[in-house]
């Protein structure tokens, strides 16, 4: 599983004209038997929403105030993630004449065609608040604060990824936290700008987020796989200019010239700068100066394999599994364990997104102990190390989709797919070659 979550607006995308369709409830709830989680992101405030959408237990948690106000339905606490609105404030928006007015833990509502007086009030007084639109709505909150920086404090309370997340909505208000998603939906009944802007376009209304519920429990989403997510490391450029990316979502060898440090550190740094997890298993500490991660075992000590999973339950920390304090021979069983801990991890949160092995023939040899290797399910994608590809396990073989290798001149890399093209692209940049393949 790679989308652990899926996060959905409220209105005029879960709910049609205030109301949640029994047929959407029941798509949501297949859903959740699948693992993942559930969160609602709205405009509304918490006690408008408790009275129009009395299910909203159903989901893990609830951002509401269009970002200022954190609710955990099954304890019922609750965190307001912003400053409350300056009482002057308020007042003076009164006695402009503002109405309706709506004041929430931190928001301050009313509808079109108010936004002139309350951004004159705004400057007026000096605050540090900006105007957020919502199909007539016009919703006024401190400066940072929106659907997205909500979303964030709630990832962060269910160690989630974004990257791992699936966001879907219809208006203005919904784009700042659809882009922060591994992937955008819109409904159909969205605004043209959101559409533009998504990944993919189900139904309209809650039907759309049923259809996308489906979507998710049957396949996680692999129809859409070659779009998202939308930041990802670059390999190369390709002779139009055009970027070749890893992907998360397959398997690849880096052979030869590939499997030196100063081609795959770039790559690491590149995951780091763009929020993904690795875990990287470094039987010969080459790895270990590496900034973008949190290295475990050192020559003396061994690492211990609850430090490692207790640093990858943290969306945000890579870690480096330095093996040199082990025998070579030992190496085979300490990975099993490791993949075996992994895949579970997957099951849970999507991540680590990339499972990078250095010197791989030695950790993934044809034969583990005295039996065969076996690679659980539900694994990352893998990036397999090795100077010596010949020495792996068949299996894994089966499992890489793209042999890349150095190319005929220094800078260059051939990529090998599994259908037996081949394609020759410049070497991303920061990526060195000591010389060119022979």
């Amino acid at each position: 599983m790679f989308f652990a979550a899926l996060a959905t607006d409220y209105d005029g995308t879960l709910a049609h004209e205030g109301k949640v369709e029994a047929t959407t409830l029941e798509s949501l709830t297949q859903l959740k038997r699948t693992g993942r989680k559930l969160v609602l992101v709205t405009g509304r405030e918490l006690p408008d929403l408790r009275r129009v959408f009395p299910e909203h237990g159903l989901f893990d948690l609830i951002v509401a105030e269009n970002g200022a106000l954190l609710v955990d339905p099954a304890s019922g606490e609750e965190v307001v993630l912003a400053e409350p609105p300056p009482p002057r404030f308020v007042a003076s928006l009164r006695e402009r004449g503002v109405s309706p007015l709506s004041v929430g833990r931190a928001i301050v509502a009313t509808w079109e065609p108010h936004e002139t007086a309350v951004l004159e009030t705004i400057r007026e007084m000096g605050l540090e608040l900006h105007i957020i639109f919502n199909k007539g709505a016009v919703m006024v909150l401190p400066s940072g604060v929106n659907k997205a920086s909500g979303l964030e404090h709630a990832l962060k309370r269910l160690r989630l990824s974004a990257h791992n997340v699936v966001g879907i909505g219809d208006a203005e208000n919904d784009q700042a936290f659809l882009s922060a998603c591994g992937c955008a939906v819109a409904v159909a009944n969205a605004l043209g700008s959101v559409k533009a802007k998504s990944d993919l376009v189900v139904a309209d209304h809650g039907a759309g987020v049923s259809e996308l519920a489906r979507m998710l429990a049957a396949g996680d989403l692999s129809s859409v796989r070659a779009r998202v997510p939308r930041q990802r490391p670059v390999l190369g450029e390709r002779a139009d200019a055009s970027l070749l990316h890893l992907d998360p979502f397959e398997s690849v060898l880096l052979a030869g010239a590939a499997a030196q440090p100063g081609v795959v550190t770039p790559l690491l740094e590149q995951m780091g700068e763009h929020a993904f997890q690795f875990c990287l298993v470094d039987p010969a500490g080459a790895y270990t100066g590496l900034g973008e991660a949190v290295v475990v075992g050192d020559d003396i000590q061994a690492p211990r394999l609850s430090e490692i999973m207790e640093l990858l339950a943290l969306p945000n920390v890579s870690a480096v599994v330095d093996l040199r304090a082990l025998d070579p021979d030992e190496h085979p069983r300490c990975l099993a364990e490791l993949l075996s801990a992994i895949a579970g991890l997957r099951s849970e949160t999507g991540r680590p997104h990339w499972l990078v092995v250095a010197e791989a023939h030695r950790c993934l040899p044809a034969r583990l102990g005295s039996g065969p290797l076996v690679l659980p399910d539900g694994l990352p994608a893998l990036v397999a190390i090795s100077a010596e590809p010949d020495g792996l396990a068949p299996l894994l073989h089966r499992r890489i989709s793209k042999v890349i290798a150095g190319g005929r001149r220094p800078g260059e890399l051939e990529v090998r797919r599994r259908d037996g093209t081949v394609e020759v692209v410049t070497a991303a940049r920061g990526a060195k070659f000591v010389g060119s393949r022979k």
